[in-house]
């Protein structure tokens, strides 16, 4: 049976920038993943509404990954018209037979530093692997101190799970100093954004 990888990259989109792509393609070098799964959410529970529409943030990522092999763009938690919470789209994917040791969901330091705020933890870090992405200003080295009842579970990209367990990976792989709020600022001002965006989305 061919080994599965699967990677989960997901968030509100709004829009898709470089420092996503980096984050999903340095976790898909740094662990072989064989597939890229990015799902914009619907209502993020840990920020305010999108500004852009379903449709548009969709579109946008489907825009974003053009040309990037394994990669692809999935309306599971759109389709759910509610909050959408990792654990329950980590559940899903069980639900369709996949192992937890089998998915790795990636998310950047700057994100995961706030993990005990996220619903049914810790036990979601029991549904996947964790592959967590230093951010600018947030370097994944800093974890460790930061989240120090998770730091026995942290270790660099290289190192072997046991299949009946999940890790979190530590990845420091330089990502684009940009987020969204910053692009829709940009945006709002009639100031470029060639340098935060692929092409296709701006």
């Amino acid at each position: 049976m061919t080994s599965r990888r699967v990677g989960i990259l997901g968030g509100s989109f709004d829009p898709i920038h470089l420092g996503h792509l980096d984050a999903g393609a340095a976790a898909q070098r740094a662990l072989g993943l064989t597939r890229i799964v990015v799902l914009p959410s619907s209502m993020p529970p840990h920020r305010a509404q999108p500004v852009a529409s379903s449709y548009h943030r969709f579109a946008m990522v489907a825009l974003a990954i053009v040309g990037r092999p394994g990669w692809q763009v999935l309306d599971l938690e759109m389709r759910a018209a509610m909050r959408s919470y990792t654990s329950d789209t980590l559940k899903s994917f069980h639900a369709d037979g996949f192992r937890a040791a089998e998915l790795f969901f990636i998310a950047g330091a700057d994100a995961f530093v706030e993990i005990a705020t996220w619903k049914d933890y810790p036990g979601l870090l029991d549904l996947a692997h964790f592959a967590v992405i230093s951010r600018p200003g947030t370097p994944v080295s800093q974890l460790p101190a930061r989240l120090p009842a998770l730091a026995p579970r942290m270790h660099p990209p290289t190192a072997a799970a046991d299949p009946s367990s999940t890790l979190i990976y530590l990845i420091d792989s330089p990502t684009a100093d940009v987020s969204s709020t910053a692009i829709r600022r940009a945006c709002a001002a009639y100031e470029p954004i060639a340098d935060m965006v692929a092409a296709a989305v701006q």
